[in-house]
């Protein structure tokens, strides 16, 4: 096979990466954005939605596409109702103080890590595909679960623009995020709002995990990697800045699929990483990001 036909593989394969980065990092920047807090558990909640369409998967008898689609239901609800639960018994509690909620999201990231090893145990375990429809190309097939990844992600991802842009909730979240004691004033419950966008920001990780769960395999570690390029993703793109986060995710992924494709994916992170600290000393608040 020529180099032209490689390089479409490897571009198709990063598109999938950026599509499942864009759900994961999207709510972590959601999370940044509005409550300035760095949730360093935001990997685990990833492999917890993972987890859970594997048991869901296992519970749920008929064909493959049922399971599925009760696991890309089910699994985003209970990990974003998780997430509600750690915000009102962790968080709040700290007054959402950014030094102190670093420390106790280190430590939710554990319990849940350690949960999913007791409960689940240390074996990586898949979870069929809906459907086995593959994309005929002259040079190869390739997957149309991968296709339907894409444009799934996409979907969630305009209408979570289209819901911070054009609803009620989207304002005010917006009017949370630009000053938390004015919102107060006009009446706003910012503690209610608080904990829906913490909420929805693992709700969208899991849902990124249930979709790339079938591409992959469900295993108690494998939070680590959607945690570190998030954040890569979000701080390239300026951290709360929506449109910043979707091209960096775009970026990274089409290059994590290139370079691994030709190179190695270690090599890629290393580019990755080496890109992140270029923009922390030439642009510190990110590509999108607005100066403070």
């Amino acid at each position: 096979m020529a180099f032209g036909p490689f390089l479409l593989l490897a571009l198709m394969e990063g598109l999938v990466t950026a599509a499942v980065l864009s759900l994961a990092a999207v709510g972590l920047s959601l999370v940044f954005g509005v409550m300035r807090v760095v949730n360093v558990a935001h990997g685990e909640f990833f492999m917890l939605g993972a987890v859970i369409a594997w048991f869901v998967s296992t519970m749920v008898p008929g064909p493959a596409w049922l399971a599925f689609a009760a696991a890309l239901i089910v699994a985003p609800v209970l990990v974003a109702a998780l997430a509600a639960m750690v915000d009102g018994l962790v968080l709040k509690r700290l007054s959402y103080n950014p030094e102190a909620t670093i420390l106790a999201t280190i430590g939710v990231m554990y319990m849940i890590q350690q949960a999913a090893l007791s409960y689940y145990g240390p074996d990586a375990r898949p979870v069929l595909a809906p459907f086995s429809w593959r994309l005929q190309l002259p040079w190869f097939g390739y997957s149309g679960y991968k296709l339907f990844v894409v444009l799934a992600a996409g979907l969630v991802l305009l209408a979570v623009w289209l819901g911070l842009t054009r609803s009620k909730a989207g304002l005010v979240m917006r009017a949370t995020q630009v000053d938390r004691e004015v919102a107060q004033a006009f009446g706003i419950n910012v503690g209610l709002v608080y904990r829906g966008v913490f909420a929805l920001g693992a709700g969208l990780a899991a849902l990124g995990a249930v979709l790339y769960v079938p591409i992959s395999q469900a295993h108690y570690l494998m939070g680590h990697d959607p945690l570190l390029l998030s954040f890569i993703v979000v701080i390239i793109g300026g951290l709360g800045s929506l449109r910043g986060t979707l091209v960096a995710a775009l970026v990274i992924g089409l290059s994590d699929g290139v370079i691994s494709m030709f190179f190695s994916p270690t090599l890629a992170k290393i580019l990755a990483t080496l890109l992140v600290g270029l923009v922390l000393v030439f642009r510190p608040q990110g590509l999108f990001g607005a100066k403070e």
